[in-house]
């Protein structure tokens, strides 16, 4: 219990810009893909997000909280993931049906939100690497 403690200390010792990004945006946006699983888009997004949880948990927990580590699996993930998409764009269905307007809905808030992470997820790794690896909180 004491690790999940010192994990929820961290998160709130970030600046509160973070923790909204986190809390309201870059969480709830990669976890409306588990109700698109019917689609392309929905599959490997919630892939994604199924990798991205089963990593940076461990890191979280081994690290004592917020690590810039954790930013690694993102790269890992949504990198592949935006490129995925942007090809789904371009090609949507062999068939050439267009897309259900939630899946595109989807597919851009997904564009959107996990390219603004990885921006963020660059720098954080960039600074990990350049041995920048204190733990707020």
């Amino acid at each position: 219990m004491r690790r999940l403690q010192k994990v929820w200390c961290s998160l709130r010792a970030l600046p509160l810009w973070v923790q909204i990004w986190v809390g309201l945006i870059l969480v709830p946006v990669n976890a409306l893909p588990f109700f698109f699983l019917d689609t392309p888009t929905g599959r490997w997004a919630a892939w994604a997000a199924v990798f991205v949880v089963a990593t940076n948990i461990p890191i979280m927990l081994i690290a004592g909280g917020m690590s810039r580590l954790m930013a690694v699996p993102h790269l890992l993930a949504w990198g592949p993931l935006v490129m995925a998409l942007l090809l789904r764009l371009n090609n949507p269905n062999p068939g050439g049906e267009p897309f259900a307007t939630p899946e595109l809905t989807l597919l851009w808030t997904l564009l959107l939100v996990n390219s603004v992470s990885l921006a963020f997820d660059a720098l954080d790794t960039w600074r990990w690497c350049r041995g920048e690896r204190d733990i707020p909180g």
